[in-house]
């Protein structure tokens, strides 16, 4: 049996939002991990919240000098998605 299809539209509840936000963002992380030991590639995972803090997940110590040089220089208006 399927999962039947979402439909993807802005969550006006700020709390379930927020909720919303934290369980999607934990499971992409988990995935970006999953991913790099999996593959053994390296992965970098950037998010931004909608309040500007940013969570990332580097599974390469070589990169986290990088994130850390985004964090510093990029700013969040700058920084769209269209789609």
């Amino acid at each position: 049996m399927g999962r039947r299809k979402l439909e993807i539209k802005r969550i006006e509840d700020k709390s379930a939002r927020q909720v919303t936000f934290t369980k999607r963002r934990n499971g992409l992380l988990k995935k970006a991990k999953e991913l790099s030991v999996l593959c053994d590639v390296d992965v970098a995972a950037i998010i931004f919240s909608s309040r500007g803090k940013l969570y990332h997940f580097c599974s390469s110590k070589s990169m986290t000098p990088m994130t850390y040089t985004i964090e510093s220089t990029i700013q969040l208006p700058i920084l769209s998605v269209m789609g």
